[in-house]
């Protein structure tokens, strides 16, 4: 009995982890920027925090980050999980994941 008591507590917390690894999915967007004199243009994704993970507050995100450094936010293209990162990164360029 000892034997199959000592196995149970391994192996409940291997099943624990296990089950909370999907929560770990990330939220980003991808967005479209301007800047004015001279006019710049830049597509980009940027991360987002899990409560922001929706077109509207995307917008509210992305304008904050982006303000910071002098770009405003043109657009939100979509709102996606990391299964849609590998797909954006060459397009995205130098603005892949910077805010």
């Amino acid at each position: 009995m000892k034997h199959i008591t000592s196995l149970a507590l391994p192996l409940a917390f291997v099943s624990l982890m296990i089950a909370a690894s999907p929560a770990s999915a990330g939220c980003y967007a991808d967005y479209k920027a301007k800047r004015d004199n001279p006019l710049k243009l830049h597509y980009g994704v940027l991360e987002l925090p899990a409560s922001a993970c929706s077109a509207a507050a995307a917008k509210r995100v992305a304008r904050q980050k982006l303000a910071a450094d002098s770009w405003t936010l043109l657009r939100i293209l979509s709102v996606f999980d990391d299964s849609g990162l590998s797909e954006r990164k060459a397009s995205a360029g130098k603005y892949f994941l910077r805010y």
